[in-house]
């Protein structure tokens, strides 16, 4: 007898490590417990059991009853676990949800289970815990070897059936990691969170908004701790070497890195930055033309470090075309940047149109633009 998966199955789905060979453990895989055998009777009468409490205690007495079975005694855990997360006990689901985890610690679906409880919970540790450690799954699905004597065409087959039948898991876990970031209030916790978090899913679709949390928690107000900011970023593009949040994040800090070659290190993040968003491509959205806009102000800010005046300015140029309209704080910074180096070659008229769009644009730089724009007027007022 065979039934479809559910709350109450007898055909469960598993990443099992009991029951696959070691190489084969991020491929999906069916268990089942055979028609007719003690097991099946059992799960039959629990499944037609109307009674929430007894079926629970049904659950328990099954768990007891076939504890040398570890398929058993994982499934009828993560069941238990189920039933207390519909009672409200969350506790106790959270506890029987492990137990099932350390039967499958692979099992995406159990994984699910308890990212939903732990979010349901407020948990935020064990949220991170589960997503983590699904992200790890989800990610080793592709990485898995093709067995021997199979076709590539089938190989890459089961790749995409594997892939297939995880991919709403792995969507939860991923958007629940993210969200355990984005409402942790201590920045401790939120930071290392962070750094599982990008260890798990590299090429997580909240991959901008994370190196946003990354960028304010280690920065001033927060943990103000640079060392750290340098060693996530790397860390992210040996993941993804091209990840444009992480090349702009290290291009960002090491420009204004006083230790000797920050500025160039700047420089050269800030062009492969250039390179990867190809904001001229056609059908470049707005993100990569914002991106590509960042790192040429980052570029212009840099040649202005080291007194190549001149060659930042085009730099800068390109980068209010691409900011304009796009972002206003990054334009308004940019602004200031372009005004400033007109008027430190002295062409003053230059700087003052650039300062006087500057002014008017809400953002960072709008006062030191207010500021410099004043300076200029009266240059330009001398030299009359």
């Amino acid at each position: 007898m065979k039934r479809n998966s559910g709350s109450l199955v007898l055909v469960i789905v598993f990443l099992s490590v009991f029951f696959l060979a070691p190489s084969m453990c991020a491929q999906t895989a069916k268990i089942e417990f055979a028609a007719g055998t003690p097991e099946d009777h059992d799960l039959q009468l629990i499944t037609n059991e109307p009674d929430a409490a007894k079926k629970l205690a049904m659950y328990q007495d099954f768990v007891q009853k076939y504890s040398s079975n570890p398929a058993a005694v994982t499934y009828g855990d993560w069941q238990i676990s189920q039933a207390y997360q519909t009672t409200g006990d969350l506790n106790k689901a959270l506890d029987f949800g492990d137990k099932a985890l350390a039967g499958d610690p692979r099992n995406l679906d159990i994984l699910v289970s308890q990212g939903s409880i732990a979010q349901q919970a407020k948990n935020n540790a064990k949220l991170m815990d589960y997503a983590t450690k699904g992200g790890a799954v989800c990610n080793s699905i592709e990485k898995q070897p093709k067995p021997e004597g199979m076709t590539d065409e089938d190989f890459k087959k089961q790749l995409a059936d594997d892939k297939s039948a995880a991919q709403n898991g792995c969507t939860f876990l991923e958007s629940a990691g993210f969200n355990a970031i984005a409402s942790e209030n201590d920045a401790k916790a939120r930071m290392a969170y962070i750094e599982a978090y990008s260890a798990a899913f590299p090429a997580s679709t909240f991959q901008d908004q994370v190196s946003n949390y990354a960028m304010y928690t280690l920065g001033p107000g927060q943990l103000n701790d640079q060392a750290r900011l340098f060693s996530y970023g790397e860390k992210t593009l040996v993941a993804n070497p091209n990840s444009l949040p992480a090349l702009l994040l290290l291009a960002g800090a090491y420009v204004d890195d006083p230790k000797p070659g920050g500025v160039a290190k700047a420089i050269t993040y800030s062009q492969k930055a250039i390179t990867v968003a190809n904001a001229d491509a056609p059908g470049a959205d707005k993100s990569r033309k914002i991106s590509a806009g960042a790192a040429h102000s980052i570029v212009g800010y840099a040649y202005l470090k080291q007194d190549k005046t001149t060659v930042a300015i085009p730099e800068l140029k390109s980068a209010a075309a691409l900011l304009k309209g796009q972002d206003d704080s990054q334009y308004s910074v940019t602004l200031y940047r372009l005004g400033f180096a007109y008027a430190k070659l002295n062409k003053i008229n230059e700087a003052r149109d650039i300062l006087t769009e500057a002014v008017k644009i809400p953002g960072p730089a709008q006062s030191m633009s207010q500021d410099l724009l004043t300076k200029v007027n009266a240059a330009r007022a001398k030299g009359k």
